[in-house]
């Protein structure tokens, strides 16, 4: 089945967006020159995205939609019409499980899947579909927001792939889902 792989930020007390998706305590970071860590190679071997309803809205806040790959969006809130015109060839909507989703790639010939969004990661990681993930954990705390992590039924060990500190100052750790 497509594999399910995590590229994300969060704040050092393990948010990655504010409540209402805002992402501004990001920008207040420093960018390092030169240094996108590792994610346009993270995105060089992925087939496609799966994000959920917030991620999606808050990209479009952006202005300029940042991907060229196929992204699903997987809600149950959005229709057709919340969609761009300009962006119909690129998004598109699935209210499917996470595991018939990831079936369905399957099929469509996706190897690796970017899932992305909090409550996205959170799904997906308690039905097993996360090979990996790579946070990036930024010097800042917000004190409340998205957590990446959420309840658990059962544990989900993890091992330290790597561990690394950005230029910018940020620590970034890469996780597999053993």
């Amino acid at each position: 089945m497509t594999t399910g792989h995590v590229f994300i930020a969060t704040s050092l007390d393990g948010f990655v967006a504010r409540k209402d998706h805002s992402l501004d305590w990001l920008s207040k970071q420093p960018a390092a020159e030169d240094c996108d860590g590792g994610f346009a190679a993270f995105m060089d071997g992925i087939d496609g995205l799966v994000m959920g309803t917030g991620s999606f809205r808050t990209l479009l806040g952006f202005g300029q939609w940042p991907y060229s790959k196929p992204v699903v969006v997987l809600s149950s809130s959005l229709t057709g019409q919340d969609i761009p015109e300009e962006l119909k060839d690129k998004v598109r909507l699935s209210t499917a499980a996470p595991a018939d989703l990831m079936q369905d790639l399957q099929e469509e010939g996706w190897n690796r899947a970017y899932i992305d969004g909090g409550r996205l990661v959170q799904s997906f990681l308690r039905q097993g579909l996360i090979a990996d993930l790579t946070i990036t954990t930024v010097p800042i705390l917000i004190g409340s927001g998205i957590p990446l992590f959420g309840s658990l039924d059962r544990d989900i060990d993890l091992k330290v792939a790597s561990s690394r500190i950005l230029p910018a100052g940020m620590v970034q750790t890469t996780f597999r889902v053993i």
